[in-house]
C-alpha cells in the first residue's frame, strides 16, 4: 500500500470518528432537556396550593344585590362579627382608612352610571373604602377594585369621595351586613348604620 493510500485511509477513519462524537453529543443534550423539563414540572406541581374554601373563614364572604332605578348594584364583602368587642373607635379606629369589612377590600359594582350623595359615579367596579368618624364618615370608591385590605390603597386612584352621617341602631347587629335599597345603600354593624343615598344618574 502506497503512502497516498495510507493517508487516505487515515483521513477517512478520522471523519467517521468525528461523526460518531457529534451524534453522541446531540443525544446527551436532548436527555438533559427532558430531565430539566421533568424537574420543572414536578416543582410546579409541588408549588400549587389547594384552593381556599372562603366560606370557612371567620369572616365569610357575603354579597348584597339590588337595583337602583335601572342600574344593578352588587356589593361583595367579608362579613366580620362583633364577638363581644368594641367596634367603632376601637377595633375599627376613627379617622383611618378601613376596608369596610374583612379580608379583601369590599367591592361595589354598578351596571350603569349612578348618583351617590348627589355626585356621579360612572358604571364599573370599585373598591369601597371608608373613613369612619364619630360625626361623619367618608365613603370612597377606588378604581383599584381587587385589593387585600387597605394596605395598597392609593388616594390617586379614587373615583369618588362623599361624606355621610352615621345613625345609631336600637339593636346591635352581630354580623356586618350591607343592604341595597331602591334609593340607598346601607351598612349595618354593631350599633351603627351608615346610609348612602344612591339614585339613577340623570
Amino acid at each position: 500500500m502506497t503512502i497516498k493510500h495510507l493517508l487516505f485511509a487515515l483521513i477517512l477513519g478520522l471523519g467517521f470518528a468525528a461523526c460518531g462524537d457529534a451524534g453522541a453529543g446531540q443525544g446527551d443534550a436532548e436527555g438533559e432537556t427532558e430531565t430539566d423539563t421533568t424537574a420543572m414540572t414536578e416543582a410546579d406541581t409541588e408549588d400549587e396550593a389547594p384552593e381556599e374554601d372562603k366560606s370557612k373563614r371567620k369572616s365569610p364572604p357575603m354579597t348584597a344585590e339590588g337595583e337602583v332605578g335601572t342600574a344593578k348594584v352588587t356589593i361583595n364583602y367579608g362579613a366580620p362579627s362583633v364577638n363581644g368587642r368594641a367596634i367603632f373607635g376601637d377595633l375599627v379606629p376613627y379617622n383611618e382608612i378601613w376596608r369596610t369589612g374583612a379580608n379583601e377590600a369590599t367591592t361595589i359594582e354598578v351596571s350603569e352610571d349612578v348618583t351617590v350623595e348627589g355626585e356621579t359615579l360612572p358604571a364599573g367596579k370599585y373598591a369601597m373604602f371608608t373613613i369612619p368618624g364619630e360625626e361623619a364618615w367618608t365613603i370612597i370608591f377606588n378604581k383599584e377594585a381587587d385589593q387585600w385590605g387597605a394596605y395598597d390603597y392609593d388616594e390617586a386612584e379614587d373615583a369618588l369621595r362623599v361624606e355621610v352621617q352615621p345613625t345609631p341602631l336600637e339593636e346591635n347587629v352581630e354580623v356586618m351586613q350591607f343592604e341595597v335599597m331602591d334609593d340607598a345603600i346601607a351598612l349595618r354593624w354593631a350599633d351603627h348604620e351608615v346610609p348612602i343615598s344612591v339614585s339613577s344618574a340623570e
